[in-house]
């Protein structure tokens, strides 16, 4: 590529990031960074009326969470700010005139009542009213009127619209990178709206002066954007301006595959569709993902690397990407799936890392400890984890006694003898002055031999003992980790309990 690769992520502050947002701007980051490109922000709210209070301030924070964050936008200023189009609005209208005075636009001062009527009167005889060469000399605008009354209009302050004249009988070839040569039929193309009576322009001549301004590019964005392609290559061409190239992505499906993810999808599913929780939905973070499972779980919804590959860190997905290898369809969002790679993503953090983390809900619970036992806590137990969540259910018997024996358990392990067993077992403990867990099982499992027991009649109810219930690591782990003090502390206080 001969000019510097520069793209944008270019969401509206409506509300919080939606996960498919998320996707678009990973996509545009890989894509910038595999070409030593630039990765900018804008935020696009020039429509006021929408505007949320802390939307752009979410934005920002769940770009910088997950690791990707702009080289340019608000507060990272370039040399190509504003990066907000509120603050950009007084350079649009200027574009809007141009494009009026090389005949590609035209001033139109229809009420809404009288589009209102149109639209009615079209229906009523079964037809859809489209605002362009068919009919716009029949309506109120500046190619049907006269130039002193349209002159008049504009001196007396009247409201109005610029909208696009879309051209008539052409054949006009787009190319998608993702979706290769599309062609359109101009005669099918509205006159939409550049410029509003309020004084602010549409998303339409926005986006193509900003991102012309801005020295965009690519266009990487969402596949809801396709039908808005043609008006924006036509306005391109009408400025006179180079294109950049555009890629579609396609839509994250629903679970159960048909229809667009939405947020209700992941209120009924129990699963987040927000990067970051907002208000009373959830988000990834909240819900205990590691960003780095969210980016790779994302980056491969709607795109194949050509591999078997599965687990991506950052750098690798930057390696690897390409819009070329960025499927057509849609991608079916998968809960279970994005658990799996939050395991996966788990199983590599060092277990100083995950003990930083565990030692705070250890905290929650009243629990003192040193960071040392956590660490070799968090060792055994990890495997079975999916989130740092899961620590405590699978591991709270390393820092307080069982207070209950599970009932089913207690029915098949602890039988007339057992206490008896218990009792012995207690005894040769208190003896080991090497409390370490090879040693312990060496000499239990040598007693066991010589005693001509079965190891089904020691070692399942001793675990019952110490766990209260038949989960958990290698047994003489916890008995190294417990020590020897709370280990026989237990065997007494299970004797007295289950025998009674």
């Amino acid at each position: 590529m001969s000019e510097k690769v520069r793209v944008r992520f270019a969401p509206s502050p409506t509300g919080p990031l939606h996960i498919g947002g998320l996707r678009t701007a990973l996509f545009n980051y890989l894509f910038a960074k595999k070409n030593g490109g630039d990765f900018l922000l804008r935020i696009e709210d020039t429509d006021q009326n929408r505007y949320v209070e802390g939307a752009e301030a979410y934005i920002i924070e769940a770009l910088n969470w997950c690791g990707i964050p702009f080289d340019e936008g608000p507060g990272k200023e370039g040399n190509y700010g504003p990066y907000r189009q509120s603050e950009r609005k007084n350079l649009y209208k200027a574009y809007a005139l141009e494009l009026i005075e090389n005949g590609h636009a035209y001033y139109a001062f229809d009420s809404a009542e009288s589009l209102d009527f149109h639209r009615k009167d079209h229906e009523e005889k079964g037809k859809t009213f489209i605002y362009n060469w068919h009919n716009r000399l029949k309506l109120s605008n500046s190619l049907s009127l006269p130039t002193e009354e349209v002159q008049a209009k504009l001196y007396a302050g009247e409201d109005y619209v610029i909208r696009f004249k879309s051209p008539q009988d052409e054949q006009f070839v787009l190319n998608d990178i993702i979706r290769g040569e599309i062609t359109i039929d101009t005669n099918i193309l509205d006159d939409k709206v550049l410029f509003k009576s309020d004084g602010m322009p549409t998303y339409h001549l926005a986006n193509i002066v900003d991102d012309h301004l801005m020295k965009i590019t690519h266009v990487i964005r969402g596949e809801e954007w396709l039908p808005s392609m043609a008006l924006h290559e036509l306005l391109y061409k009408a400025f006179g301006w180079n294109a950049p190239k555009f890629a579609h992505l396609p839509l994250i499906m629903k679970p159960v595959g048909k229809g667009k993810l939405s947020k209700r999808d992941g209120e009924k599913g129990g699963f987040p569709v927000f990067p970051l929780s907002w208000n009373e939905s959830q988000g990834y973070r909240e819900a205990g993902f590691f960003p780095e499972a969210v980016v790779n779980f994302l980056a491969l919804l709607g795109w194949n690397p050509g591999t078997e590959q599965e687990i991506f860190t950052l750098d690798e997905l930057i390696e690897s990407f390409s819009l070329e290898r960025v499927n057509k369809s849609g991608a079916r969002f998968d809960p279970e799936k994005n658990n799996w790679y939050n395991q996966q993503w788990l199983q590599r953090k060092s277990d100083e890392e995950l003990a930083q983390i565990f030692i705070k809900q250890l905290e929650a619970q009243k629990v003192t400890t040193e960071i040392s036992k956590v660490k070799k806590v968090v060792s055994l137990i990890k495997e079975r984890a999916v989130f740092v969540s899961d620590f405590w259910e699978l591991s709270d018997y390393f820092f307080q006694s069982p207070t209950t024996y599970d009932d089913k358990s207690v029915k098949k392990q602890w039988k007339e003898d057992t206490p008896d067993i218990m009792e012995e077992v207690a005894a040769i403990l208190s003896n080991i002055s090497d409390f370490e867990s090879l040693n312990i099982e060496t000499i239990v499992k040598e007693w066991i031999t010589n005693k001509e027991l079965s190891f089904g009649k020691v070692m399942p109810p001793l675990r019952l003992i110490l766990v209260g219930d038949m989960k958990g690591p290698h047994l003489f782990d916890i008995m190294e980790l417990i020590g020897k003090e709370e280990t026989i502390k237990r065997i007494n206080k299970a004797i007295n309990t289950l025998s009674n």
